[in-house]
């Protein structure tokens, strides 16, 4: 009579088991050795059942750092595959992100606009607000029904949802019109729940201490922006 009630699990499920068990000290040799092979073969198997391609609505939300980085992280790896990418800044404009000047090294495969003219509390103006995140949707639109671009980047654009700039289910609609193997990648805090269902992998940047909120530091260069 098999006893292993492993063989009731899913794959998720017993991989963190297994990761979890191969942890504790106590193990011998032998069975951290059992353990990694059957973890090995929990993961061989979810790879050879996973599908091949699939493009992707990729979210970065939450009240934590790093949603942009991440963002522009992915977009590195598109670039370094031969890719062409796009990124549209919702909120940066005014000023110009390093982030600009680094990606014009690939002029050929990027292309790059920054059409916000900062954040709200510096425009204090909220026709023109509405005015420049209607013409980012419109550029950010162009790029998502475009097949040439497999990466398209809505940077902060989550933020002008939530600003009532945008309409979420006008977001909706256009992201479905994305060719099917292409990513698209929507970074800002406060993602609507409308924007979180439709999207493949959603990740919430969780905040535990801030240097501005907890030591009064300003933004740096290389950190902020």
């Amino acid at each position: 009579m098999n006893t292993d009630k492993s063989a009731d699990l899913n794959p998720d499920t017993e991989a963190d088991r297994l990761m979890e068990e191969a942890s504790s000290s106590t193990l011998t040799d032998e069975q951290y050795r059992q353990k990694m092979r059957r973890r090995k073969q929990v993961q061989d198997q979810r790879i050879a059942q996973a599908i091949p391609e699939k493009g992707l609505i990729i979210v970065h939300t939450g009240n934590g750092k790093g949603k942009t980085t991440a963002a522009l992280g992915m977009i590195l790896r598109s670039l370094g595959h031969g890719y062409k990418v796009a990124i549209v800044q919702f909120i940066k404009g005014a000023w110009e992100p390093s982030e600009k000047k680094v990606f014009s090294l690939w002029a050929d495969q990027l292309e790059f606009h920054a059409m916000g003219e900062g954040f709200t509390w510096e425009t204090q103006d909220r026709d023109r607000d509405l005015e420049k995140a209607q013409a980012a949707w419109q550029k950010g639109l162009e790029y998502i029904r475009n097949p040439d671009f497999k990466l398209v980047l809505l940077d902060e654009i989550n933020i002008a949802i939530k600003l009532g700039y945008l309409r979420v289910e006008e977001i909706v609609l256009g992201l479905e019109q994305k060719p099917a193997d292409n990513h698209v990648i929507l970074t800002g805090r406060g993602a609507p729940p409308a924007l979180i269902e439709c999207a493949d992998l959603v990740t919430e940047m969780t905040l535990v201490k801030h240097p501005f909120r907890d030591q009064g530091v300003k933004a740096q260069p290389g950190i902020e922006f």
